[in-house]
């Protein structure tokens, strides 16, 4: 054979490979369904012979390219059995229904498409349902809470060496909707979750850092959203009955149910004592229905509707002194006067429509109506000898805004490239916002501030995300703007102050997936927290939307098919740290301050029904215009851990033992007063009696651990003292707490 008969051969050869590959080779598209025919989404679409993957979107489509007849493609998702099919024909359209089986981790994927800790998170939320709007945020690895004035104030917020206050650091929205207030009567911030039904929440999205383009304001330590059930598998009614007077009423009511729409309304009410001896008489309504459509086309509408009310009493932080010297106890108080009450009304609307396989857009619309009003004393007798330091914040708020955003899948060279690109607008505005010094709830003797605030927030916001075979690269910036308006109704003359700023916020993030079992990411991005209006306003502050600058390098790793660890080095610069003081109606501002630190979280499924869980978290915090010594930031937490084992459907039982740990950590600047740790662990236990009814017991403290739930370094002055103390002062945390639970399903 020549060498050019035998070169002509070997084309021929390629010919015909080639020509029998394109026309055999095909792409598959369809729908992920499931057993109710609702399209699930993620759900991990593996080419078992080539070894390229794709996910279902929100609507349950996928769609992959290459694949020859008779090849086999796999289907899996957390919580659902995974399922093979083989390619037998042209043109294949497909439509796949999983069904549920029990919650496996080998069904999670390692991939740049999915955030896997969001993943995560669900399977958390599956294993270890929340039952108290408490427990909520406590599904964020190194996210702590604290409750320091009745069951009705939002809880204190503590991550990665933050100590958020009640929001500030920390971004948190409900179905798009932010929950932050901006410019509130009480602090910068505020985020009240108690408007939320626990049982409701189908998904926590998380992210630490400030990296995601789409998130704005207050997103500097992280951000939170969490994300209502679209409908119910089945109607409920339960009762909780417990110590210190604890009464949970909660119904969930399927109102229509079928392939395109859904609907149900859920109410809770709860009233409770607490541990205390003046009682907290808190009292919560809340009522919460929710609508999802789907048209023929795919778009989706959802609409929710909720209410919620609340109103209670509080003991306050209490001084270590008058504990020791035996005063009070520690579930006394020293002005039992404290407490409040609060109300929220919201609307949110959102609307999904895939244009075509390529497009897609979301606009969603919100509006709330919010009141609050709440009694504190701090300091006791400090300022006012004879009536006392209580005061009196007060808001009446009207929050609206839109947000819209489009995204489009396009090809750059040979390699998937998702646009995106959004727009928003928030306003919000308050009639009386107020601080004044007041005697026992009835007497004003001072106004210290009273006015109205004007607030607006415009927004824009574009990324590109460019995957790279087992890269992935997104490039994003996010462009913000406020106007800030306040009319002083002290002031002496009509007057409308008035400023703005804008601030342009780059991100850059970078996955790398070597393999399917790890990915490595890193992780850079600049975010903000916007000041208080009336701070910028009347007090001309320099740093109107003070700067943070943060990077994370981390990974996921699936050690084996049931271990997954994840792990993440950090670094955090700000600007400006503000301390808003609401409580006496100025602006404490740090300086410049620096964090770093490294978080480590680990999932282990032992068997197909135990489940273990941990987190460690480190934080150093300190302030740079500081000395040494001198350069602690109050509160800070350096060591927290959480986690716990969990029994999951194992013969009609669901058991959850949970802990929580918090090192000691510095309460003022040169660590010389410290705000004591502790460990609380926690148990629940259910069993399911019957396919309808089920009984659980929940403790809380099993092990009746005495803790300080929340501490402050005050300067404050008792009754019978001359010159004031600065000291610890406290809320106890809950003793031993059980409750019983009775639940019927239909």
């Amino acid at each position: 054979m020549t060498a050019f008969s035998a070169f002509a051969k070997a084309i021929l050869s390629l010919f015909i490979f080639l020509f029998t590959y394109l026309s055999t080779a095909q792409t598959i598209k369809g729908t992920v369904l499931d057993q109710e025919g609702r399209p699930i989404k993620n759900v991990y679409v593996w080419h078992v012979k080539s070894g390229t993957h794709t996910h279902t979107n929100t609507e349950g489509f996928f769609q992959i390219q290459n694949v020859d007849e008779g090849d086999s493609l796999q289907f899996s998702h957390v919580g659902y059995a995974t399922f093979n099919e083989v390619i037998d024909g042209e043109d294949v359209v497909l439509e796949i229904v999983l069904k549920e089986a029990p919650l496996d981790l080998e069904a999670v994927t390692i991939s740049n498409q999915v955030e896997t800790l969001n993943t995560l998170a669900k399977v958390d939320l599956e294993i270890n349902p929340v039952t108290s709007s408490q427990e909520i945020l406590q599904k964020v690895p190194g996210l702590f809470i604290g409750q320091h004035a009745g069951g009705g104030k939002a809880e204190q917020i503590f991550l990665r060496g933050f100590d958020v206050d009640h929001g500030t650091d920390v971004a948190i929205n409900l179905d798009g909707m932010p929950v932050n207030m901006v410019s509130h009567a009480h602090g910068q911030g505020y985020a009240d979750l108690h408007f939320v039904i626990p049982e409701t929440i189908d998904n926590i999205r998380y992210a630490k850092g400030s990296y995601d383009p789409e998130v704005g304001n207050f997103a500097t330590a992280g951000h939170v959203g969490f994300q209502t059930k679209r409908y119910l598998n089945r109607s409920s009614i339960s009762t909780e009955i417990g110590d210190f007077n604890h009464q949970r009423y909660l119904g969930m009511i399927k109102l229509v149910e079928n392939t395109h729409t859904s609907a149900y309304m859920a109410t809770e009410y709860l009233t409770f004592d607490g541990a205390f001896e003046s009682p907290q008489n808190f009292d919560r309504l809340n009522l919460f229905g929710k609508f999802n459509h789907v048209t023929q086309n795919g778009d989706r509408i959802d609409l929710g509707i909720s209410h919620f009310d609340s109103e209670w009493d509080a003991s306050g932080q209490i001084p270590q002194r008058a504990v020791d010297q035996g005063l009070i106890s520690r579930f006394g108080a020293i002005d039992d006067t404290e407490g409040g009450n609060t109300s929220r009304t919201s609307l949110v609307l959102n609307y999904e429509k895939p244009i075509n396989s390529r497009e897609r857009m979301h606009v969603q619309a919100y509006y709330s109506h919010y009141d609050f009003l709440l009694f504190s004393n701090f300091t006791f007798f400090l300022e006012d000898p004879i009536n006392g330091d209580q005061i009196r914040q007060q808001e009446s708020r009207d929050m609206m805004g839109f947000k819209a955003d489009y995204s489009y899948k396009t090809m750059l060279g040979d390699h998937h490239l998702l646009l995106k690109a959004g727009i928003g607008l928030r306003n919000d505005r308050t009639d009386g916002t107020g601080l004044a010094r007041t005697a026992n709830r009835r007497e004003t003797l001072e106004q210290i501030q009273l006015g109205d605030i004007n607030e607006t927030n415009a927004s824009l916001f574009t990324s590109a995300s460019w995957y790279l075979d087992r890269w992935m690269l997104e490039a994003g910036l996010r462009l913000e703007r406020f106007k800030f308006n306040y009319k002083d109704a002290l002031a002496s003359t009509y007057d409308t102050q008035s400023q703005s700023e804008t601030a342009l916020l780059p991100k850059l993030n970078l996955d790398y997936r070597l393999n399917d079992k790890l990915k490595l990411y890193w992780r850079n991005g600049i975010g903000f927290h916007s000041n208080d209006t009336r701070v910028v306003l009347q007090q001309s502050a320099d740093d109107i939307l003070p700067l943070s600058y943060g990077s994370d390098l981390g990974s996921i790793w699936k050690a084996n098919d049931r271990l997954i660890i994840n792990t993440a080095l950090w670094y955090l610069y700000l600007e400006q740290e503000f301390v808003y003081v609401g409580d006496a109606g100025i602006v404490e501002p740090s300086g410049q301050t620096q964090r770093y630190g490294f978080d480590l979280g680990l999932q282990y499924q032992l068997t197909d029904h135990l489940f273990l869980d941990s987190n460690l978290n480190y934080a150093h915090a300190r302030a740079v215009d500081e000395t040494d010594g001198a350069d602690f930031i109050p509160l800070a937490p350096k060591w927290t851990s959480t986690g716990g084992i969990s029994l999951k459907n194992y013969r009609k039982w669901n058991v959850g033992l949970r802990y929580r740990y918090i090192a000691d950590r510095p309460a003022n600047e040169d660590n010389s007063i410290v705000a004591d740790g502790y460990f609380v662990s926690d148990l629940n236990v259910n069993y399911d009696l019957s396919p309808q009814l089920n009984l659980g017991v929940a403790i809380q403290n099993l092990t009746d651990t005495e803790w300080n739930e929340t501490q402050f370094a005050t300067n404050s002055r008792l009754a019978n003292e001359s010159q004031p103390v600065e000291e610890i002062h406290f809320t106890p945390g809950t003793p031993f707490f059980i409750r019983g639970i009775v639940k019927y399903s239909f």
